[in-house]
């Protein structure tokens, strides 16, 4: 099983980031219970450095794309995507969705004819993908209808994949004093979902 990492946890706290010690206690328990699965990690550093698409870059994708010129670097995070069985993505909950890096890396993934395509009745995801996870921490409480949830769920179900999750670890900087036990909770849902990703 090849699982992709999409490591976005962009943090002040450095190594103290509560997104990345969401995704640490899930990928834990994930290697435990699949010990043969192959992880592959898209780390901060790859999707900080990616440039946004201006009107020319769209302009060379789409040439490439017409010709089927799949194998063209500016395909490679979405060839990586596309291959995938399972995906794991962290990244915290910043400004009501999650950090512009993100944003940037999903039109590198969304690429029509490769990771999706149109048909009469719409769009289809053409990804390998079973399962997608959004691993998520912030200082409120979690929302039904956090934008970065409902971002993911849609991407997942446009990509072609079947099953969507998220854990959101909420609430964090309400009371200082409670912050431990909440993410604590967090990191235990995080852990049990990893058993049967």
């Amino acid at each position: 099983m090849k699982v992709l990492f999409v490591d976005c946890c962009i943090s002040q706290r450095g190594a103290g980031s509560r997104t990345r010690a969401l995704a640490d206690a899930f990928l834990k328990a994930f290697r435990a219970a699949h010990p043969d699965a192959e992880i592959e990690t898209v780390p901060p550093e790859t999707l900080l450095a990616l440039k946004p698409f201006a009107p020319e870059m769209l302009d060379e994708r789409d040439a490439l794309a017409s010709v089927g010129a799949w194998d063209a670097p500016v395909f490679g995070l979405a060839r990586q995507f596309r291959g995938a069985d399972r995906v794991v993505v962290a990244a915290p909950f910043w400004d009501l969705s999650f950090p512009a890096a993100l944003r940037t890396y999903i039109e590198y993934i969304s690429a029509n004819g490769l990771t999706y395509h149109y048909e009469e009745d719409g769009c289809h995801g053409d990804c390998h993908a079973a399962r997608l996870v959004y691993l998520t921490s912030g200082g409120d409480f979690e929302r039904e209808d956090s934008a970065g949830v409902l971002h993911w769920r849609q991407l997942a179900a446009m990509f072609g994949i079947g099953q969507f999750d998220y854990v959101f670890a909420g609430g964090l900087d309400i009371d200082p004093a409670k912050t431990p036990e909440l993410l604590e909770a967090a990191c235990a849902l995080a852990e049990k979902l990893a058993e049967t990703f």
